[in-house]
C-alpha cells in the first residue's frame, strides 16, 4: 500500500460507505450555508462551510471525486435555499405536486453543476503542479466566483444566493461592495475560506508551532483582506443631494391565487385607492402589477383619481401596471408608470423571468410550459437602456421584481438616478425565505451604488433601505399596510457604478493566471 502525496486519501482502501458519508457531509455543509443568508444573516457561516469544502476538495484524491463533493455541496445548498420554486409551480402555477417536486429537484440539480465545476477546476490544478497554498488561496476562490458569474447569465441567469450576498449588509467584507460589487465580495469571501483551509494551524505542534501558525502567509493575507474591509466600511462614496423626500410604499397583500380573477378586481382597485388616499407623501409607490389590467382597460377615471391625489400632495405616484401597445402584433409590457405633477412616464421591464414573464422556447423543458398556467406570461422586453423617471423632485431608477438581482443592469441608470426603486410581487413564493432573500439582494444594490432603495411589494418585504444597505422602515409580510418614511437622494458614482463587474472579473483572471504560472517548488 502506498500513499500518493502527503495527506492524500487512500482511494483504493476507503470503503464505499465512507465515500458516501463524505458526500453526505458535503451536502450538509451546503445546506448549512443557507444560514448565511436572510432571514438568518449569519454571515460567518458561508466562510466556514466553504473552508470545509475546500479542505475536502484537497483530500478528494482526484478531480472527478472533487467534482462529486462540489455537486453534493451545491445540491444541498440549492435544495435548501431555493426550493421555494416548488410553491410557485405547484400552488400558483397549477402544476401537479409530483411534477412540481421533480421540476424543483431538476432545477436544483442543474444549479449544483456550478459548484461541481468549481471543485473540479480546483482539484485539476493539482495535476498542473500548482501547490496546495496557491490552489486554496487563488484557484478555489477564483473558480468558485467564475462559476457563480456564469450562473448569473447562462440561460438568462440565476444569480440568486451568490455567496457575496451573504455578507450584506452587516458582514465586514461588504465594505468592498461599492468597489467590486456582489461578485467581488463573493470572490473575497471564497478567498477567506480558501485561506482558512490552507492555514489549519492545528497541524502545527511542538516548539515554535504557535509562532509559525501566527506568521503563516494564509493568516497574514486573511488579516490584510479583512483589515482593508473594515477600513472601507465607513467610506462614503456618494453625497446627499437636496432635501429628503417623504415616501409611502403601499403593500396591498392581494392573494396570488386571487390577483388575476375578475371577481377580485374591484376589491384590488379599492384597496390601492384607499392606501393611496391614506398617504400625504410626495412620492407614493404601488407594487408590480398593482393594477391587474392593461392600462387601456382600467375603469374610466381610476387613474385620474390616483393622479389627482398625487397632485394634491405636490408629488407623484409610481404604479405597477401592464401596458398594451397596439401594433402587428400587439405587444404588452410589465411596466411602471408615473402619475401626478410630472408628465406621465413609464419604465418597461427589460430582464424578463423565464416561466413568469415569458415562456422560453427551450425544447427540453417544453413540458414545464405545458404543465403551468401563469397569467400575463408573454410580456415583451423593454429597452435595455431607459432613463430614470422624474418624480417628486427625484430621478428614480426603476427596476421590476427580479431585475434587482442583476447589479450590472441596475447601474445602467447611474449616475443620473438619485434613488433606486424596486416594484415586485413576491407572493409567488408563499410563506418562504424567498422574500427575505430578495430583500437582502436589494440591500446589496444599495451598498454597491450608494443609493437608497425603495421596495414596494404586494405581500412583502416592503421596505426603505438606506445607502449603506440598512433597512430603515419595513412592513411585516402578508398584511395590508403602508410603509411611510423619508428617502434621501444621492449623487456621484461608486467605483462599481462606473465599472460594474469588470474589476472583479479582472482580479479573478489574474488569480487563475498567477496560480498556473507559479509552480510548486
Amino acid at each position: 500500500m502506498s500513499v500518493q502525496g502527503a495527506g492524500a486519501p487512500l482511494a483504493g482502501c476507503i470503503p464505499l460507505s465512507l465515500r458516501a458519508g463524505t458526500l453526505f457531509v458535503s451536502g450538509l455543509l451546503g445546506s448549512a450555508t443557507v444560514l448565511g443568508f436572510a432571514p438568518f444573516y449569519l454571515w460567518p457561516v458561508p466562510l466556514l462551510t466553504l473552508a470545509a469544502l475546500a479542505w475536502l476538495i484537497e483530500r478528494a484524491g482526484g478531480a472527478w471525486r472533487a467534482a462529486g463533493l462540489g455537486y453534493a455541496f451545491g445540491f444541498g445548498f440549492f435544495i435548501t435555499g431555493v426550493s421555494w420554486v416548488f410553491v410557485s409551480m405547484h400552488q400558483y402555477g397549477g402544476m401537479s405536486m409530483p411534477l412540481a417536486a421533480f421540476a424543483t429537484s431538476f432545477f436544483c440539480a442543474y444549479l449544483a453543476l456550478f459548484p461541481a465545476a468549481a471543485a473540479w477546476l480546483t482539484a485539476r490544478a493539482a495535476r498542473a503542479h500548482v501547490g496546495q497554498g496557491w490552489r486554496l488561496a487563488l484557484v478555489f476562490p477564483a473558480a468558485w466566483t467564475l462559476a457563480e458569474w456564469v450562473r448569473g447569465w447562462m440561460f438568462t441567469g440565476f444569480p440568486w444566493l451568490a455567496i457575496g450576498y451573504s455578507q450584506s449588509p452587516g458582514g465586514p467584507l461588504s465594505g468592498y461592495a461599492p468597489i467590486v460589487g456582489a461578485h467581488g465580495v463573493g470572490l473575497l469571501a471564497a478567498l477567506s475560506a480558501g485561506l482558512l483551509a490552507w492555514w489549519h494551524p492545528w497541524h502545527r505542534a511542538g516548539a515554535g508551532g504557535i509562532k509559525r501558525a501566527l506568521t503563516h502567509p494564509a493568516l497574514v493575507s486573511l488579516v490584510v483582506v479583512w483589515a482593508a474591509a473594515l477600513g472601507l466600511k465607513p467610506v462614503a462614496w456618494t453625497v446627499a443631494v437636496g432635501e429628503p423626500v417623504s415616501v409611502s410604499l403601499a403593500q396591498g397583500n392581494i392573494k396570488q391565487d386571487m390577483k388575476w380573477r375578475a371577481e377580485a378586481l374591484r376589491e384590488t382597485l379599492d384597496t390601492y385607492l384607499e392606501l393611496t388616499r391614506s398617504s400625504s407623501a410626495r412620492l407614493i409607490l404601488l407594487p408590480e402589477t398593482a393594477v391587474p389590467l392593461f392600462d387601456v382597460n382600467v375603469p374610466a377615471g381610476y387613474l385620474d383619481l390616483l393622479a389627482a391625489h398625487a397632485q394634491t400632495n405636490g408629488g407623484d405616484i409610481l404604479l405597477g401596471i401592464p401596458e398594451l401597445v397596439d401594433g402587428t402584433p400587439a405587444r404588452y409590457y410589465n411596466s411602471v408608470i408615473s402619475l401626478g405633477t410630472n408628465p406621465r412616464q413609464s419604465y418597461r421591464k427589460h430582464h424578463l423571468v423565464p416561466f413568469g414573464d415569458y415562456f422560453p422556447q427551450w425544447t427540453f423543458i417544453t413540458w414545464v410550459m405545458n404543465a403551468m398556467d401563469i397569467p400575463m406570461s408573454s410580456f415583451s422586453r423593454g429597452d435595455a437602456d431607459q432613463k430614470p423617471i422624474e418624480a417628486a423632485g427625484q430621478r428614480i431608477a426603476v427596476n421590476i421584481c427580479y431585475e434587482d438581482v442583476f447589479g450590472e443592469e441596475i447601474i445602467r441608470q447611474l449616475p443620473a438616478a438619485t434613488i433606486l426603486a424596486n416594484f415586485t410581487n413576491d407572493a409567488w413564493w408563499g410563506d418562504s425565505a424567498a422574500s427575505e432573500q430578495h430583500l437582502q439582494m436589494a440591500q446589496m444594490r444599495s451598498q454597491e451604488t450608494g443609493r437608497y432603495m425603495l421596495r414596494a411589494t404586494n405581500t412583502g418585504v416592503t421596505a426603505i433601505i438606506d445607502e449603506r444597505g440598512r433597512v430603515l422602515e419595513s412592513a411585516p409580510e402578508f398584511v395590508t399596510t403602508v410603509v411611510n418614511g423619508q428617502a434621501q437622494g444621492f449623487s456621484g458614482s461608486t467605483p462599481y457604478a462606473r465599472w460594474g463587474n469588470w474589476p472583479a472579473l479582472a482580479l479573478l483572471a489574474v488569480m487563475l493566471v498567477t496560480a498556473w504560472v507559479r509552480r510548486a517548488r
